[in-house]
């Protein structure tokens, strides 16, 4: 189990050590470019190669998505009462809770875990992340912009028109032509690494503030979710690596993008950053005994 262990977790703390070893280094990482680049081409074209050569039911993969769902509602309603109870603004900490690090952190350590079927039903909970993220979450932070801009930014987003094809060709259990698999696989292929990299790139430049509240919007995040996500695995009915990873995804830490958001619309954006460092720093704590009691429970 400790080499087993080993095996999925090195990769995550090298990749993660190596971005934030890179920051302190003096030299220049372009973070802008290479999360557009990861969000714009790699991840859709992840997607679509993914999703073609791997076979998994689509019945599993919305029972994960629906889990993946019911997570992000139950942690609405606990956050919103928490956020009352403490006297503090919903709108500045419940995208923290609501929004996992579904991505960067996610979906490696679910395809070190399980395998490409492990990334495969990964990828549904990340898409109920994007989804919610770019609805919800704009809804809740935004100030000024009506639900017309709202929906121009969602419409904008790559990973939703390859999530649709990549559901199109499970559904219809259709091919790709194999000079459009070569190039979405070869594209895809560099989104996982850069998310690790980036991740260690992004711890490094936060900054660590409030760090009371943020612990306990960090184990909330991290603690709840866990909860959350097997109650509601076992109310999906879900079995074997589809139990596994929606537990390991709604496990996961404060994403970055909650940041990004906060900072854009001045929503406690020093808090936030707080939030996204103790949560992954947690999480990197937890998930090895996470995954020793996963791991079993998915028959891996």
């Amino acid at each position: 189990m400790l080499a087993e262990l080993l095996a999925i977790m090195a990769p995550l703390f090298i990749g993660t050590a190596i971005g934030y070893g890179w920051v302190h280094s003096g030299k220049d990482y372009p973070s802008e470019f290479v999360s557009r680049a990861v969000m714009n081409i790699a991840t859709p074209c992840l997607i679509v190669s993914v999703m073609s050569r791997v076979e998994v039911e689509p019945r599993i993969m919305g029972g994960v998505a629906l889990a993946a769902a019911l997570v992000t509602l139950s942690m609405l309603v606990i956050g919103y009462l928490v956020t009352r109870w403490l006297r503090l603004e919903p709108a500045g900490y419940l995208p923290s809770l609501l929004f996992p690090n579904n991505g960067n952190l996610g979906l490696p350590l679910c395809l070190f875990a399980f395998g490409e079927t492990g990334l495969a039903l990964a990828l549904a909970s990340f898409m109920v992340m994007m989804l919610s993220t770019f609805t919800l979450g704009i809804v809740m932070v935004s100030r000024a912009e009506g639900i017309g801009a709202r929906l121009r930014a969602l419409a904008r987003q790559p990973v939703l028109y390859a999530m649709v094809l990549a559901v199109a060709l499970l559904l219809t259990d259709t091919e790709l032509p194999r000079w459009l698999f070569n190039t979405t696989d070869l594209l895809g292929g560099f989104a996982i690494p850069l998310m690790i990299m980036t991740l260690g790139v992004s711890l490094a430049r936060l900054k660590l503030v409030a760090w009371k509240r943020s612990l306990l919007f960090s184990a909330l995040r991290v603690l709840g979710g866990l909860a959350l996500g097997y109650l509601a695995a076992r109310l999906v009915g879900l079995e074997g690596e589809a139990l596994g990873v929606a537990v390991l995804q709604a496990a996961m830490p404060v994403a970055i993008f909650n940041y990004l958001l906060s900072l854009r619309y001045d929503r406690q954006p020093q808090e936030v950053a707080a939030m996204v460092l103790i949560s992954t720093l947690l999480a990197f704590l937890v998930l090895p005994m996470v995954l020793v009691w996963v791991l079993p429970l998915a028959g891996t």
